[in-house]
């Protein structure tokens, strides 16, 4: 960072009444101003120069990743046996492999293997479910009037079957409307067919 990442610095700052302005100096990084002061040594200015001649940012991006594998690896074993300085540089990856993955490391997305988030396993329905036996019956006034809503559903439900479905049920009314929603909006934009009418429930995994 002190070698390659520019950034701006207050030069000065005035105020006209309810108005401030701001002058930075040019974008530069700490080690060129450090080599800008005048006040900086010979002596400093030599080390200074001779450390970022010997830097090299891509080679520095491999050690990182290397040093990041390293970690999740250790991460990984229960007990892990102390290992000798002379090993720590095992798991670098050859510079050129590593030149040679950036070309599609970008379809990878994240490449970082300390940013690799482990999936969850998807939780199961726990009750069953309460909609099974109309739920092509309200797929079918959907498609009838894509406007309903939830409520508009469930009272249509409830004055064909009085009495069998009561008013809680109004929340899984709604998720399973969101999912048919959320079909028709993928066809549109993406021209992916609707699929066919499934208890939305069994992607929430509860009900209301």
């Amino acid at each position: 960072m002190n070698a390659f990442q520019p950034s701006f610095k207050l030069a000065e700052k005035e105020r006209e009444g309810a108005r401030v302005r701001k002058r930075y100096h040019a974008p530069a990084t700490p080690s060129d101003r450090l080599l800008a002061d005048p006040r900086t040594s010979n002596v400093v200015r030599q080390r200074v120069e001779t450390l970022r001649a010997d830097l090299d940012p891509v080679r520095l991006l491999a050690d990182m990743r290397a040093a990041q594998q390293a970690l999740v690896g250790i991460a990984d074993r229960a007990g892990p046996p102390a290992r000798p300085a002379t090993a720590q540089r095992e798991d670098t990856v050859p510079i050129a492999a590593f030149l040679a993955g950036l070309r599609t490391a970008w379809q990878l997305g994240e490449v970082r293997p300390t940013a690799q988030t482990k999936p969850k396993p998807k939780r199961g329905r726990r009750r069953p479910d309460p909609l099974v036996a109309v739920t092509d019956e309200l797929h079918a006034w959907f498609e009838a009037d894509p406007s309903q809503t939830g409520c508009d559903l469930l009272v249509r439900l409830q004055a064909a079957y009085p009495g069998r479905y009561r008013d809680a049920l109004l929340r899984t009314v709604q998720r399973r409307l969101k999912v048919w929603r959320g079909e028709i909006a993928s066809s549109l934009v993406f021209g992916v067919q609707p699929r066919t009418a499934q208890p939305a429930d069994t992607i929430s995994g509860t009900f209301a």
